[in-house]
């Protein structure tokens, strides 16, 4: 460890938002920098690479106003941290962690670095008990549950946004539980998503703490962001003991700037450009969450994907999926027939679903209803190819009675609007359409 900082002044050049700094005695990549602009301003920076006494550093702000000459560069031996206290909660930061709401800044009670650890596999618990989003679709085919990573794949021109602005709003424990926020995280916004988040945000009656990086920052920020929501989500749970919802949207952009560094870092390229390590940088980051045995609180993840082109293979859904536990998949089909959340039910799929539910978690017969509503919904998704060839009037009675069962299922349980149901209208709504068609629910 070095017993004093080290000041430079030997930028030798300037892009963008990059400086390369010639003659560096001693730095560490991800190491924080102070830039001293020659108006008087201060910046903070970090060291991206490092090449022989070369070292290549980001700045987070504007660097409009630099010069080769008259920049100093102060190297100062630590790493981000993170200013934690129980009066984060109702606040909204940047992606940098400062006060972006008009508030002052709170006085930290302790500071963590960023980037934190993965829990390690020995200590943790079993994700288990239940999440209610207030949206039919998942709380009763696709179930959250304390500790689990389920992503969202959505598709460009989807209304994830307005399904993520529902989560927030209305997610909660069943009665009983414990303390329960949420921590969202914003990455990339332009200024009309910013003003929709906030809007939402304004109103909520739940605790949250919220991190908004807009689109015009430095790439680094994108990539800080939820380093910092996930930090501050450890701090409540584990420290708090409070139950925790991280909702990071969007990491399509979060890969983008892996990627944009990535390029800056000269390192070779893997799959469709992103970087060979882009695995373990999703895997450092959703393996945060988790229940710690023996303690109290958790950290339930639930990050937004967009996939590329529409394409669940593209590198960023394809590695998701195989770091997290299951995945909600948004339809364009079910959107263009307006309706709301367009949930794809076959391909969604939540792999811990089992360990929330059930008698004293939701309810009794939330197994079976689940099981009974999928296999019918199942048989008339592929009963509609059967009438797109042969027509409805060659179909047998029986047939037609799954095809109508499909529509209404799509039309009464998957859409639901913006109104918001309990786990019992949940499962009743779906009890009632399977008697309403006579179907077995035994």
């Amino acid at each position: 460890m070095r017993l004093s900082e080290h000041r430079y002044r030997t930028v030798s050049s300037l892009a963008g938002s990059l400086l390369f700094v010639q003659n560096v005695f001693e730095a560490r990549i991800g190491e924080v920098v102070n830039v001293l602009a020659p108006d008087g301003r201060s910046m903070v920076g970090e060291v991206l690479r490092i090449e022989g006494g070369t070292v290549l550093v980001e700045v987070y702000g504007e660097t409009s106003g630099l010069d080769i000459g008259h920049t100093t560069v102060v190297f100062t031996d630590s790493v981000r941290k993170a200013p934690l206290s129980p009066e984060i909660i109702g606040r909204v930061f940047n992606g940098s962690f400062e006060p972006i709401d008009g508030a002052p800044m709170f006085i930290p009670e302790k500071q963590e670095p960023v980037n934190g650890f993965p829990i390690n596999p020995a200590a943790r618990a079993r994700p288990r008990e239940f999440i209610e989003t207030g949206y039919s679709v998942i709380d009763g085919l696709n179930t959250l549950v304390k500790g689990q990573k389920l992503p969202i794949f959505s598709c460009a021109g989807l209304p994830s946004k307005e399904m993520v602005a529902g989560i927030l709003t209305n997610a909660r424990l069943t009665e009983g539980g414990g303390k329960f926020t949420v921590v969202f995280a914003a990455l990339g916004l332009t200024f009309h998503e910013y003003s929709y988040y906030m809007e939402v945000l304004e109103g909520m009656k739940t605790g949250f703490v919220a991190f908004a990086n807009m689109a015009d920052k430095p790439v680094m920020e994108r990539l800080l962001a939820p380093r910092f929501a996930l930090t501050a989500a450890e701090y409540l749970a584990f420290d708090k003991g409070m139950d925790v919802l991280v909702i990071i949207t969007d990491m399509t952009n979060y890969c983008d700037a892996l990627r944009e560094i990535s390029t800056s870092r000269e390192e070779l390229p893997g799959r469709r450009g992103y970087p060979g390590y882009m695995y373990s940088d999703l895997a450092s980051l959703f393996e945060r969450a988790g229940r710690i045995r023996g303690g109290k609180g958790s950290v339930t993840m639930l990050p937004v994907v967009t996939m590329p082109e529409d394409d669940i293979t593209h590198p960023i859904p394809d590695l998701t999926g195989y770091i997290t536990e299951g995945q909600i998949v948004l339809s364009r089909d079910l959107h263009q027939v307006n309706i709301f959340p367009p949930v794809d039910v076959l391909p969604s799929l939540s792999r811990l679903m089992q360990k929330g539910i059930g008698a004293g978690r939701t309810r009794e017969d939330h197994r079976s209803i689940s099981n009974h509503l999928y296999k019918y919904y199942a048989a008339g998704r592929d009963l509609r190819r059967l009438e797109a060839i042969v027509g409805r009037d060659a179909m047998t009675k029986n047939d037609i009675l799954m095809l109508d069962f499909a529509d209404a299922f799509e039309r009464e349980f998957v859409n639901q609007g913006l109104s918001r149901r309990s786990i019992s209208e949940t499962l009743d709504t779906g009890l009632d359409l399977m008697k309403r068609f006579s179907l077995d629910t035994s």
